[in-house]
């Protein structure tokens, strides 16, 4: 990485602000290696609210980004976008000293002993999911891996998943999440929330926050919390009084959870079935390691959904200084992005890459490093990588040892966004007929 003020800024379309981010929030699965092949590996875009980013696909351009200093490639600040939505204190919104202390309160709940203990609360909640689903009878399965992920996160979250307050909280959470791109401009403009949908989605918000807060409130009372092993329980009984957290810094890191926590598996899982049933030989592959109990195989199955079909097309860096990225100079105050869909997509780095192939990540293969990354990188990766493919393979060995999966029709599903994240375009439909 070298600074300069000579180097050229990157080229990129220089379409109005409104044009380049309903495009990008709608298209970018398409529209980003469409600039690609028109600009090259660095492309520069203007995106709503007042944000100039630069899209990366070269590995070693990412490489320099994931291993710089924190202090130049701010990850909370690249991510602000979400501060409407998570919470100034979330541990995606936060740099540095602050991001390291969220992250050492979070981390012993998805590591390590924690994370083996959730292994028969997922199994129990993912066979009670999957014997109530019809068979010979087409259906949504993202749907239901929303509606199972959710709770399994709500359960490591709280401890339980009865109650009026979390019954209110379940159906409210999958609104929240139910927004297109054109909502996304009244997370950051007062003004537009005072009317229509932007005015719903601000009352959805503003009640989860009311049962967050109470719950919060609730629990502070509870005579046994040093007995309990769910996450709010755990932030709550932190030995010394300077990491305690405070009601507003406990709302974010929950919120964080429950959104950030079951989305991307949920969408990982529907891909997986999606492109099972449309693959018989894949499909008898995986039935065989669900019988045998071989995860590193249904690992992988997750891995590969993860890597054809990216929930989020990329990360987030925000600049504090002026950089130089493949003989172009990004100023200071500019958002660089490292391409996930481009780099996980990009032949050079997985041969035939709009195939569905497992064996990817088996019999000791394994993709260069750096070319899969759905959980980010360097310091920041994803605290929950770990958890999200412990449930994915779980669930996807009590779905196979159950069913055989067909499409509803032959013909692939589109990506469609949801939020800022792109999902299945008819939601990974599958009909199931049981073994």
């Amino acid at each position: 990485m070298l600074r300069t003020e000579l180097a050229p800024l990157p080229p990129g379309p220089r379409l109005p602000v409104a044009v380049q981010t309903i495009a990008f929030g709608n298209f970018r699965h398409v529209l980003v290696p469409l600039l690609r092949r028109r600009y090259g590996d660095v492309i520069a875009i203007r995106l709503y609210p007042e944000r100039k980013v630069v899209q990366l696909a070269n590995l070693e351009h990412i490489k320099t980004v994931f291993t710089g200093p924190v202090s130049t490639f701010r990850a909370g600040e690249g991510n602000l976008i979400l501060k409407p939505l998570m919470g100034e204190h979330s541990v995606l919104l936060t740099d540095e000293d602050v991001h390291l202390r969220a992250r050492k309160l979070l981390m012993p709940a998805f590591h390590g002993a924690a994370l083996r203990g959730y292994r028969d609360l997922i199994t129990e909640l993912a066979v009670a999911e999957v014997e109530r689903w019809p068979e010979h009878r087409p259906f949504r399965s993202h749907d239901r891996m929303r509606a199972l992920t959710l709770e399994i996160i709500l359960r490591v979250v709280f401890g339980v998943t009865s109650g009026p307050r979390l019954d209110e909280l379940r159906p409210l959470l999958a609104r929240l999440l139910e927004i297109g791109p054109l909502d996304i401009f009244g997370w950051h403009n007062p003004k537009l929330q005072r009317f229509g949908r932007w005015k719903r989605n601000f009352e959805v918000q503003q009640r989860i926050d009311e049962l967050l807060y109470a719950e919060i409130a609730e629990r502070r009372q509870a005579s046994d919390l040093g007995s309990r092993a769910d996450v709010l329980s755990r932030l709550l009984t932190v030995p010394a009084d300077d990491d305690r957290l405070s009601d507003a810094e406990l709302r974010d890191q929950l919120v964080t959870l429950l959104l950030a926590g079951h989305e991307t598996t949920a969408t990982a899982l529907a891909w997986a079935f999606h492109d099972l049933a449309r693959d018989p030989v894949e499909q008898a592959a995986a039935r065989a390691a669900a019988d045998d109990g071989d995860e590193k195989h249904l690992e992988a199955i997750a891995k590969e959904a993860m890597r054809l079909h990216p929930v989020l097309g990329e990360v987030a860096r925000k600049l504090t200084e002026d950089i130089e990225i493949g003989g172009y100079r990004i100023p200071a105050g500019y958002t660089v992005m490292p391409s996930i869909n481009m780099v996980q997509l990009d032949s050079a780095h997985h041969p035939d890459p709009l195939k569905f192939r497992p064996s990817r990540f088996l019999d000791g293969n394994s993709p260069p490093p750096g070319s899969w990354m759905p959980f980010g990188g360097g310091v920041r990766r994803c605290l929950g990588a770990g958890f999200s493919l412990l449930e994915a393979t779980i669930v996807l060995q009590e779905v196979l040892k159950r069913f055989q999966l067909a499409p509803d029709r032959p013909r692939a599903e589109p990506q469609r966004p949801r939020n800022i994240t792109m999902v299945p375009g008819r939601g990974a439909r599958v009909s199931l007929t049981r073994r």
